[in-house]
């Protein structure tokens, strides 16, 4: 589907405690994610560039040695190879993620 409205975007079960929508190109990932209250990711890499923005809620995030909260409107930008995490508070977060394809070579 070439058209989001973010407003009203149906969202599935993705993993426990995130719901989430996936558009998927030759070259770019764009998702939609929902991340339920009190989740964690401690920290992962991955060989490619990665950026979003907060639509809702707020999350903390983690790029390299760089901590910050995170709230509507704000955005990210992760260098490929880059160790970066995040984490939720009370309330669910909902996030627009951008990142290149990973090659299958």
């Amino acid at each position: 589907m070439p058209f989001w409205n973010l407003r009203t975007l149906q969202l599935e079960e993705f993993r426990p405690g995130i719901m989430s929508r996936a558009e998927m190109g030759e070259n770019l990932i764009m998702v939609c994610m929902e991340i339920g209250p009190g989740k964690e990711d401690t920290g992962h890499k991955h060989p490619f560039d990665q950026c979003g923005i907060i639509l809702e809620g707020q999350i903390e995030m983690f790029i390299g040695k760089e901590h910050k909260k995170l709230n509507p409107h704000e955005s990210y930008f992760i260098p490929s190879g880059e160790n970066h995490g995040w984490k939720t508070f009370e309330k669910p977060a909902r996030v627009l993620d951008i990142s290149l394809k990973q090659s299958r070579e």
